[in-house]
């Protein structure tokens, strides 16, 4: 029995025994030791991927032991298998062993014959973690282009809704209360009012200066606010209701981005009070 299984190994498979009452042990023995009958003779291959039922971590290895770092002695449950077999798994952490760990072994280059065939079982691969960088240049289409288009020319382009009567800002071609179709585009001014904002002490390339400030502007004769960063004045001056102005690039610098406008900017008028 044990000499068929460890010339299995060799050819790099695994096989068990199959008991009288259809039970496979691995690894294999002559004797069913639930019954204490013979087995059938006939050998069936198993996993080679299994399942940890039990485990021991072995903070320091010896001499006689399979690996020279840390590792864990485990029940292994093979695919197929009715009973488990003692192997070292190798984890990348003791934290990472738990009970029903998927398991795969690792063999040896040089197969001989013997247990040590499988130098340990590894966890089975979830996920890879790979240093890809995927770059993508996102292309606006209809409503959004047009907008972007206005942006290039340094005018807001919002739409209204007729059966609404909201004006959105960008222009959208379809009203998101009603569903009413906008057909024709409105230029806003470029001034408005801070509804509220956040102050970011995280660096970004975008902003003036750090801390900054992200707020909502409600663009003057809008219904709904646009977020854009705050220039020009102390984070812990900005307020809600205060008055301000977009802060456009030079008209040579201008693509159809909102980067054409570095931000809005205190106009100095009395602030809004907001309902």
């Amino acid at each position: 029995m044990i000499g068929r299984f460890l010339s299995e190994l060799r050819g790099r498979r695994i096989v068990g025994a199959r008991t009288a009452e259809g039970r496979v042990l691995v690894p294999p023995l002559e004797y069913d030791p639930a019954t204490g009958e013979p087995v059938t003779g006939e050998y069936v291959e198993v996993g080679p991927a299994g399942t940890v039922t039990a485990w021991a971590w072995v903070h320091e290895p010896l001499d006689g032991h399979p690996l020279d770092r840390p590792f864990a002695w485990a029940l292994i449950k093979l695919d197929g298998a009715d009973t488990a077999l003692v192997h070292a798994v190798c984890p990348e952490h003791p934290k990472a062993m738990e009970a029903g760990m998927r398991v795969w072994p690792i063999w040896r280059d040089q197969p001989t014959g013997h247990i040590t065939d499988i130098s340990y079982f590894a966890p089975e691969v979830t996920k890879i973690v790979s240093n890809v960088r995927s770059e993508y240049r996102l292309q606006a289409g209809g409503a959004l282009r047009v907008f972007f288009e206005g942006i290039q020319r340094g005018v807001f382009l919002g739409g209204r809704c007729d059966q609404c009567d909201k004006v959105y800002v960008p222009y959208r071609a379809a009203c998101p209360e009603c569903g009413g179709v906008i057909p024709e585009t409105r230029e806003l001014p470029d001034t408005g009012t801070i509804t509220t904002f956040a102050i970011n002490n995280l660096p970004d390339p975008r902003a003036p200066q750090v801390p900054f400030v992200s707020a909502y502007i409600l663009l003057d004769h809008a219904d709904i606010p646009m977020i854009a960063l705050i220039g020009d004045v102390p984070a812990h001056e900005v307020r809600q209701g205060m008055r301000v102005k977009a802060v456009w690039v030079p008209e040579s610098e201008r693509t159809a981005s909102m980067a054409n406008i570095r931000w809005f900017a205190p106009t100095g008028e009395p602030d809004v009070e907001l309902s």
